[in-house]
């Protein structure tokens, strides 16, 4: 078993290292769910097989020098050299890759069902969500909000709550599911979403927008024109680059469901599609979204943002956000 384990953790480190690299894109999930399945076999096999026997052995070294004590006393020998404190210590010690696998199953469980069921972690990678949410913000992402999917193959066994215009939402992205995205959703199921001269417009109403000023953003260098805009219950920031075309007509690739999509120099109209959501970036002009690689299917929806953990460079970003 020393060399099955040994062989097990060699092919987890080449596995790691190579994603590290960048020479394969890993699967976190799907590695969790392994290394639980792995780590639950050796923590049965511990508990009903491997420390059974570990302990019958020193029950037998046991009886066996009370045995040869109890031999040499009718010898008339009533003091016996030796002491099997140490060896019985020894016998019941758990072997190394008992202690890396069966003693790490218990961690690596909660770990599991907590980030495939109630919260995971995500790094922001890019400015596209500026100014709510800011490079190296360490968000939480509750898996449960819109129903319980199960790991690995994200199939929803439990509906909860509807995705809702206005949401924060960490998906996969369509063009490439390996990849996580974080959007805000605009549109749902039914809806027509137009984006023309910079102005959003969901079913023929003008979504609510009030100037805030100019703000200097970090990432661009530049002074950004931020925006306070309510979508449906909630109210948030955006931001906007001065005398930038809202639109690039060249930029939409196909996608799905390309069809229910018009566009012009001006904007774009979109007939949001069944079983599909519209996501749009807050950093409106920074931001590759649904208008330019098209809509999320359900099925794609890790879950809903709600919290900044941490941000080391700017700790004062803990905290909810809309």
């Amino acid at each position: 078993m020393s060399a099955l384990t040994a062989v097990l953790y060699g092919a987890l480190i080449v596995y790691l290292g190579g994603w590290y690299l960048d020479l394969w894109f890993g699967n976190f999930a799907l590695l969790l769910f392994i290394l639980s399945v792995v780590t639950g076999f050796y923590w049965v096999a511990e508990k009903w097989r491997f420390k059974p026997q570990r302990e019958a052995a020193a029950r037998t070294l046991e009886s066996q020098d009370a045995a040869r004590r109890t031999e040499l006393a009718k010898l008339g020998i009533d003091k016996v050299d030796g002491d099997i404190a140490a060896a019985r210590e020894q016998l019941l010690r758990q072997p190394w890759w008992l202690d890396w696998t069966a003693g790490l199953f218990p961690v690596i469980i909660v770990v599991f069902v907590m980030r495939s069921f109630l919260f995971e972690p995500f790094k922001i990678p890019s400015g596209s969500m500026i100014p709510t949410l800011q490079v190296g913000d360490l968000i939480l992402v509750n898996k449960f909000h819109y129903g319980i999917r199960l790991p690995v193959i994200d199939k929803k066994i439990i509906p909860n709550h509807d995705v809702a215009r206005g949401d924060v939402v960490v998906f996969r992205y369509p063009v490439d599911p390996r990849l996580d995205y974080i959007k805000r959703v605009i549109g749902v199921p039914g809806d027509e979403v137009s984006y023309l001269n910079a102005q959003l417009k969901i079913n023929g109403q003008p979504v609510p927008t009030q100037a805030l000023g100019d703000a200097y953003d970090d990432e661009s260098m530049r002074y950004m024109s931020q925006f306070s805009e309510k979508i449906g219950p909630v109210e948030h920031r955006i931001q906007r680059r001065p005398q930038v075309l809202p639109f690039n007509v060249d930029a939409p690739r196909q996608f799905p469901f390309r069809e229910n999509c018009r566009y012009s120099i001006e904007g774009f109209v979109c007939k949001v599609p069944a079983g599909h959501y519209f996501m749009m970036g807050d950093n409106r002009d920074n931001s590759e979204d649904s208008r330019y690689w098209g809509f999320v299917p359900d099925e794609n929806i890790v879950g809903k943002a709600f919290f900044v953990w941490m941000n080391f460079r700017n700790p004062s970003r803990i905290g909810g956000f809309q």
